[in-house]
């Protein structure tokens, strides 16, 4: 079960804890993006570049993810494509979108879109700050242990 990376948004400092988890545990990473990342030497990691355009980076995951991996992402429409094929999402806060909750946070990122269109000015996201980054590395060690117990 590999993990893929939304990489075109992603934090460098959730990048490292990535690194380091596909290392330790051997495990596919693979970080999308429409430009060329640094990565580091690795048989388990690697960047794939796609065409600049928008959501093309979404559309390469989306058509490639599969039933139990793992999708790094805060793109809340990605993300719902991907648990609707059976993968699960972390966002860089640490949040896991499942079938359980991915509705919800489709139904309020489609309503901040309606008023942000209408004129509504919206506060962005906060700062990642040492809490969110906890929370993430938690998230997704909790993920890479079920994956432990499965194989």
């Amino acid at each position: 079960m590999p993990i893929w990376v939304d990489a075109d948004s992603c934090p460098k400092v959730l990048k490292e804890i990535l690194f380091k988890a596909a290392e330790r545990k051997q495990m596919l990473l693979y970080l999308v993006a429409n430009h060329s990342l640094p990565i580091p030497r690795s048989s388990y990691i690697k960047a794939v570049q796609v065409e600049h355009g928008f959501d093309v980076a979404d559309r390469y995951i989306e058509q490639r993810i599969s039933d139990g991996d793992l999708l790094i992402s805060n793109d809340i429409p990605l993300a719902a494509a991907v648990v609707a094929k059976g993968a699960l999402c972390i966002t860089s806060k640490g949040r896991l979108l499942t079938p359980d909750n991915i509705s919800d946070r489709l139904t309020m990122r489609n309503l901040q879109e309606e008023l942000r269109s209408s004129g509504v000015q919206l506060s962005g996201p906060a700062p990642l700050g040492p809490q969110d980054k906890q929370q993430f590395a938690n998230q997704l060690d909790q993920w890479l242990q079920k994956q432990t117990k499965t194989s």
